[in-house]
């Protein structure tokens, strides 16, 4: 197996990284294209109580076991498959079951803070930026967390305006130089997604 193509899609919260992701990874069959999304790469917080797992700070880089997420990226660069964790927001911690991925030509890997890790960086082929206005990706934000997490509408507006935004602005936002290409409004954006295909298909070729 020749080494696999992995590509880097970050952007801030509802910014549509996940639409361009999926449109890509439907472009291709299932057995060639895997897909590792950095949200299930939170820590484990089994050793804290509830009370303190609510506050967890989930835009900051420290939240994240880039550890873990590092070692299972070489290890299907090596052709060893991997028990992606899988994590559980309503619990806001780490659920015990995992999910098998195996090794594949094309490696997808979806976050907000993707490009913030120069480890990480350094094992991305393509890194893609989505580039979306503040006040769209709010209300994606809302919608999905409401429909998805079961929150409240004042929860979810409190956390953007005192962690989400600050935390963009200091950690995913200074990203963006690190890109390869950076595509404007997300999912939306048939071109940009027709062009990282193509070119995915030629380095493939």
């Amino acid at each position: 197996m020749n080494k696999p193509i992995l590509i880097g899609i970050t952007g801030g919260t509802g910014s549509g990284k996940s639409s361009i992701a999926d449109a890509i990874y439907s472009s291709f069959s299932n057995e060639c294209i895997a897909m590792i999304q950095q949200d299930m790469y939170y820590k484990d917080q089994s050793y804290l109580s509830m009370e303190e797992r609510v506050k967890t700070n989930y835009d900051h880089p420290r939240a994240f076991d880039n550890d873990l997420l590092i070692k299972h990226l070489s290890d299907l660069i090596n052709g060893i498959a991997i028990d992606k964790p899988i994590y559980d927001f309503s619990n806001h911690n780490r659920a015990k079951e995992t999910v098998r991925v195996e090794p594949k030509d094309i490696i997808i890997v979806e976050g907000i803070l993707v490009l913030e890790d120069e480890r990480l960086r350094e094992l991305l082929d393509i890194k893609v930026y989505v580039d979306t206005d503040a006040d769209i990706r709010i209300l994606r934000r809302l919608v999905r967390d409401i429909n998805e997490r079961g929150r409240t509408v004042d929860s979810v507006i409190s956390q953007y305006l005192d962690v989400v935004r600050p935390m963009h602005m200091q950690f995913t936002e200074p990203t963006k130089r690190y890109a390869d290409i950076i595509v404007p409004e997300g999912g939306q954006n048939k071109v940009a997604i027709d062009i990282l295909v193509t070119k995915i298909k030629d380095i493939l070729k």
